[in-house]
């Protein structure tokens, strides 16, 4: 049988994707990276296009000879890389319209929580898009997940990680939240159960373990796991911070960050990320594990300790970076006069030293703002490292005094280099 994976390159869609060729299928993947997809290490037919934006002869091409359809693509919220609507609805509606008449079964993994009439961006258009494949007259399995462990993390699982790897701190957030979990290979065991024929068409089930906790405690229970020392502290993290915290994420949203702090993501976890896992049971579905058994299937190592913690380092380093480098440019500029003053008295002529000083402020501001651009932080990282290049071969050259001077102005260039070196290797996305 060929079964097709949407977002096959991703944290869900990659574990079925194995899981699929693991039980004897013919597997393909579909997504808009062919770079995600070469990095994935899947070796498997691949086809290309935007989700968001695919015609429907478009699925049907993509789609031709599909036994299986499954959906594991998504999107937390609209922003500059990312359209709610596109993925979890039109692609949803165009893709069914191209499958009529084909016999295929769709496994669609929407999420725990979605339902008519949600307020939630995220959980109202997974809802349409769950409508929509539901009333399409084609076989059809909806599986809706919990917060899904796995042994690599993104997103929410991943700030959930470095939540609990806070030196000495355990914050505690959000309390009254209610936090369920699933183990990946539970969720991707039902993707081929469902692909199989195994659930019977028409079944809507939440996949989730039976227990449940505060999410203090979820996180408590993932610092244990990965081995950190208790905490000396808890600090207690108050409603305003988060939505201060959670307004920034937005906006760095519309720069191309994928934050799990944005506002989506913390409506959603205040409100609990919970599931009833009956009526899976009830399908003939085998019980999620429960939490304390999937970590103990995947036992933490000291590169989880490292991503958890340099998870929380990325964002400052690259935040401290634009700072430096906007406020040095802009220094400059305030400063124009004594600046040129400042290369004058060493023997450069007025409108050289002029040129020189109004350039190396843009080009400072141009590097600081275009880290922020998330497309842009690898690039703009190198080009801090070869700028700090030049101006200090510039300062040995033309006034080598500088080295030797009290305050080191030359000798502190060499940790802004350490840290754009750290952002330039770090900026890899999955």
């Amino acid at each position: 049988m060929r079964a097709v994976v949407l977002g096959g390159y991703g944290l869900i869609g990659a574990a079925c994707v194995r899981a699929l060729v693991g039980a004897g299928f013919e597997v393909a993947g579909l997504g808009r990276s062919a770079r995600a997809a070469r990095r994935s290490g899947l070796a498997v037919d691949w086809v290309f296009g935007d989700l968001a934006e695919m015609s429907v002869s478009d699925w049907r091409a993509a789609l031709a000879g599909a036994d299986v359809v499954v959906n594991a693509a998504g999107a937390l919220q609209d922003g500059a890389r990312d359209d709610l609507a596109g993925v979890h609805v039109r692609a949803v509606e165009r893709m069914v319209a191209a499958l009529a008449g084909t016999g295929a079964r769709v496994v669609q993994i929407s999420a725990a929580g979605v339902r008519e009439g949600a307020k939630a961006p995220f959980f109202a258009t997974k809802a349409q898009g769950d409508a929509a494949l539901a009333g399409s007259g084609l076989d059809h399995v909806i599986l809706r997940p919990v917060l899904v462990l796995a042994p690599n993390a993104y997103g929410g699982t991943a700030l959930l990680r470095a939540a609990a790897s806070l030196p000495g701190i355990a914050p505690r957030v959000m309390p009254e939240a209610m936090v369920q979990a699933v183990h990946i290979d539970d969720l991707v065991a039902a993707v081929v159960a469902a692909a199989e024929g195994r659930i019977a068409s028409g079944t809507v089930a939440e996949l989730s373990e039976a227990g449940v906790r505060a999410l203090p405690e979820l996180i408590m229970v993932l610092r244990d796991w990965m081995g950190w020392a208790p905490p000396l502290v808890t600090l207690p993290v108050p409603s305003w911070t988060l939505g201060l915290v959670s307004r920034g994420a937005d906006l760095a949203g519309r720069l191309g960050w994928r934050s799990p702090l944005r506002r989506a993501a913390i409506r959603a976890l205040a409100a609990g990320v919970r599931g009833d896992p009956g009526a899976w049971i009830a399908a003939g579905g085998v019980p999620c594990r429960s939490l304390e058994d999937s970590l103990a299937t995947m036992p933490a190592t000291l590169q989880d300790r490292w991503f958890a913690r340099a998870y929380l380092a990325f964002p400052v380093a690259v935040g401290l970076l634009a700072l430096f480098w906007i406020v040095s440019g802009a220094v400059g500029l305030v400063r124009f006069d004594a600046a040129v003053a400042v290369l004058t008295g060493r023997g450069f002529g007025p409108g050289v030293a002029a040129l020189a000083v109004g350039l190396g402020a843009a080009v400072d501001i141009g590097l600081g703002a275009a880290i922020l651009w998330r497309r842009w932080t690898a690039a703009a990282s190198l080009g801090m490292i070869l700028v700090s290049l030049g101006y200090m071969a510039g300062a040995a050259w033309f006034a080598p005094d500088l080295w030797a001077d009290p305050l080191g102005p030359m000798v502190k260039v060499l940790p802004g280099i350490g840290l754009a070196l750290f952002t330039a290797l770090m900026a890899e996305e999955r």
